[in-house]
């Protein structure tokens, strides 16, 4: 697929400021803080290097939460477990460590390390000791001690890479928090996990934090999709670009007695279009009751003709593609 849409997102936590805690050997210097710093320039970007010590760590990150009262805190790996007790704060963990002192006995941690990223005091190496990861186990220990119900609801995101050879505590988040979402990639950021499963969450927790509604576009699977299950030509794309302005959900026909078919929707969704599909999928057999702005559909069926906002018609002679999509609503601007 081509990779052809936007990587800088300046409406995203304008004026606001996010905490973000790396994950072990790395530092407050990694490519992910520059690549956030990047993506979210209208954001300021707060990245401490930790110490090496678990309860030194927790003390400098609430410390800091103190000094700077972000509006989101990221943390990723060893920072995802850290992060899951700053309570009070939106967060998102990014394949969490919950399991820190285990994980460090199971892939060999123990020993003399080397920091992945440079770090101001200038330290490049380190040692693990047997005792540093008794410290681990009994700051992990401690997790999951101040969850409340508004953050179990509302207030944190769990995002598991399905590939992830390192970690694997998704089960474990799930029995605190509700909203565990499961994303295509291993255990290390990168730019591809950062863009299309970290930056969708990002953007849902800056329109609930600001009161934000977006307009609604419901788009029929088989729009998406052709009749073998292949990718519509930019389908992706297309629904890449209409993320920055609008709120969509995918919408399929609801069979009786067929729930394969409705595992199969979820799936495709789920590996095509990744995180931002995951509880933006409706199965109805009645478009006609959706309450929206826009439907695409190349269909009349299912009450598609009688939607009560503005039904595309995906195929026919003024939107063949969906490149003609994108070319109309890049001139709505987000209407």
């Amino acid at each position: 697929m081509e990779i052809n849409y936007k990587i800088q997102f300046p409406g995203i936590m304008k004026g606001k400021k996010i905490l973000y805690v790396h994950g072990f050997a790395s530092s407050g210097q990694s490519g992910t803080v520059l690549k956030l710093r990047e993506m979210l320039p209208g954001a300021t970007v707060v990245a401490p290097d930790l110490p090496i010590h678990p309860e030194e760590a927790m003390q400098l990150l609430r410390d800091t939460c103190l000094a700077e009262n972000p509006d989101l805190v990221i943390g990723t790996s060893m920072g995802g477990m850290y992060a899951e007790m700053l309570y009070g704060y939106d967060r998102i963990l990014v394949n969490p460590a919950f399991q820190m002192g285990d994980t460090m006995l199971k892939h060999g941690m123990v020993g003399k390390n080397t920091f992945l990223n440079p770090r101001q005091d200038g330290v490049q190496d380190f040692i693990v000791t047997k005792a540093l990861v008794e410290e681990y186990k009994a700051v992990t220990a401690q997790c999951f001690a101040g969850v409340t119900d508004e953050e179990s609801r509302v207030r944190v995101y769990g995002l598991f890479g399905d590939e992830d050879p390192v970690v694997h505590t998704m089960e474990i988040f799930a029995e605190h928090y509700r909203n565990a979402v499961s994303f295509h990639g291993e255990h290390r950021m990168n730019d591809k996990i950062l863009l299309h499963s970290v930056i969708p969450v990002v953007q849902w927790i800056d329109d609930h934090q600001s009161g934000r509604t977006r307009p609604i576009i419901y788009i029929s699977i088989d729009a998406l999709r052709d009749a073998r299950g292949n990718q519509q030509s930019s389908a992706v794309k297309a629904y890449r670009f209409l993320l920055e302005n609008y709120t969509i959900y995918i919408v399929a026909t609801a069979p009786t007695n067929a729930p394969e078919y409705i595992t199969g929707v979820t799936d495709w969704a789920k590996e095509t279009v990744n995180v931002p599909a995951w509880n933006h999928i409706v199965f109805t057999n009645r478009k006609d009751l959706l309450y929206g702005d826009y439907l695409i559909d190349p269909s009349d069926d299912f009450g598609a003709a009688d939607f009560a906002g503005t039904r595309i018609a995906f195929g026919d002679d003024t939107f063949k593609t969906w490149e003609e999509i994108i070319e109309f609503f890049g001139r709505l601007g987000g209407q």
